[in-house]
């Protein structure tokens, strides 16, 4: 892999993994664009540490929010941290459960759909329209709401589906508090990305060069940086209610990769 490419993809996995824009249809996107022709084994290892490295920065900007939840679950009593986290582990279920059992037709999924992608990016675009036109409440995410969001969150493992977008929206649909929701939606993800690294590296699939360390150690720090930046925007505008205007983005790059994919 090219260390431009890798930077590019590195960028473009740490803004959409936070902006409701799809991170794994944009990966997808962006691979078909550059020209990606990496072995599968080499990819996959890329796309894991592209994701850890979000991850990492969405422990940094909710460090005091996780360092309160571990306090509180430290006293093993029934307190709001151990509510909390029992939402938490209600909203993985649904995409554990698909993890599980249709892990083979989702990679099928993901081998340069461009067609596919585009569609589901018209999806997102509805859902983020529909949210932003939600009134605003100071409800709190309940443990109905977090299995509903986690099916929301199992449904956006489909490449063009915006994880973000289909968790935020779904909760401010049900009525949530919009800083409450991009708040349970940023935090629900952390647990499924280190299980889901864990799973891949027990797994034995991953294999490293050395000639790719540079490259993907390069990606990492764009993801990681750029993930920073687009985790603290990304709240900021759901607090304003400023989702069409993503919404607007994902139809306009959703006709394109129909398009291209009709072309192709």
């Amino acid at each position: 892999m090219e260390i431009i490419d890798a930077i590019v993809l590195g960028i473009i996995q740490g803004l959409t993994e936070f902006l409701p824009v799809s991170s794994s249809g944009h990966l997808e996107l962006g691979k078909a664009l550059l020209g990606d022709k990496s072995i599968p084994e080499e990819s996959l290892l890329f796309t894991v540490v592209l994701h850890f490295a979000t991850a990492l920065s969405t422990i940094v900007i909710f460090r005091k929010d996780i360092w309160i939840i571990l306090k509180g679950l430290l006293q093993f009593k029934n307190n709001e941290e151990t509510l909390f986290s029992l939402k938490i582990i209600l909203s993985m279920i649904p995409a554990v459960l698909v993890g599980l059992f249709f892990e083979e037709q989702l990679e099928q999924l993901f081998g340069g759909n461009i067609m596919f992608v585009g569609f589901m990016l018209l999806i997102t675009a509805a859902l983020l329209w529909f949210a932003d036109k939600a009134k605003s409440t100071r409800k709190s995410v309940s443990n109905s709401n977090a299995f509903v969001i986690g099916i929301a969150q199992a449904i956006a493992m489909l490449p063009g589906i915006s994880r973000s977008g289909a968790t935020i929206s779904t909760s401010v649909l049900l009525g949530n508090d919009k800083t409450k929701a991009a708040r349970f939606s940023f935090l629900m993800v952390i647990p499924l990305i280190f299980g889901k690294i864990a799973k891949d590296i027990l797994s034995g699939d991953l294999t490293f060069s050395s000639e790719n360390s540079i490259p993907i150690g390069l990606g990492f720090i764009a993801a990681f940086v750029s993930g920073l930046f687009a985790c603290t925007w990304m709240i900021s505008l759901v607090k304003k209610s400023k989702l069409t205007y993503f919404a607007v983005y994902c139809v306009v790059v959703g006709l394109i990769a129909i398009a291209f994919g009709f072309i192709k």
